[in-house]
């Protein structure tokens, strides 16, 4: 059993939840998602974690009444062999912690670098990331949750994982700096960089938990059960 914390800061969480029970299913490994709210409920139980997608400063506020990124923070340094994916807003908390906290991620990031919501898109991402392999499962779609949220649609382009480039979905995305990066590249967008790899922590600055495309979904849950 893997446990995958799942930080309920803001943006496409319940996103997250379906990809993680598609990835698992894929990978025939048994997950426990655990929603964490409040820094309490960040545990030495839990094996990974997903910082999801949102608005990073909003994130920031709505977390400080409960701890809940500081308790991240001290997890992520304590436990720096256990795997932690961040997408789009998850990125830029990894490499701009703030606070006393040192950077969790070897670059740096630049907010809302493509333009404003109406410059959102999807492109093609290449990948030079070895992802495990998975089996047949196609989920069906997603019930609401006791919050009436409803997983959004998946665009035409990302119904499979089978072409050569990922499906990247840039929503108000935010860029890395080029020339800071000191860790390894894993994704790109023609020529720039749009995901990295420092150590077990991958930060994506688009949204792989909108496709039905779940390699880093499986990556995250297979480097945890690795590491279990």
């Amino acid at each position: 059993m893997v446990r995958v914390g799942l930080a309920m800061l803001q943006g496409a969480r319940h996103e997250h939840v379906q990809a993680l029970t598609a990835a698992s299913k894929q990978l025939g490994v048994d997950i426990e998602i655990v929603e964490l709210r409040t820094g309490s409920q960040v545990d030495d139980r839990l094996d990974c974690l997903v910082l999801p997608g949102g608005e990073s400063t909003a994130m920031r506020k709505a977390s400080q009444s409960e701890s809940l990124l500081s308790a991240l923070f001290s997890w992520m340094e304590e436990h720096p062999q256990r795997p932690v994916l961040g997408t789009c807003a998850g990125a830029i908390i990894l490499a701009t912690p703030g606070g006393s906290n040192r950077s969790l991620l070897r670059a740096e990031i630049s907010r809302n670098a493509w333009g404003r919501q109406r410059d959102s898109f999807e492109a093609g991402v290449a990948l030079s990331f070895e992802t495990p392999a998975g089996g047949d499962f196609s989920p069906n779609k997603a019930p609401r949750d006791q919050f009436n949220h409803q997983p959004l649609p998946v665009g035409e382009m990302a119904q499979s994982e089978h072409e050569e480039l990922f499906p990247g979905v840039f929503i108000r995305a935010p860029r890395f700096v080029q020339s800071s990066v000191g860790c390894t590249p894993v994704a790109f967008l023609g020529d720039e960089i749009v995901g990295v790899l420092d150590g077990q922590r991958l930060a994506l600055t688009f949204h792989p938990e909108l496709t039905n495309d779940y390699r880093f979904h499986r990556w995250l849950i297979h480097q945890s059960f690795l590491t279990n």
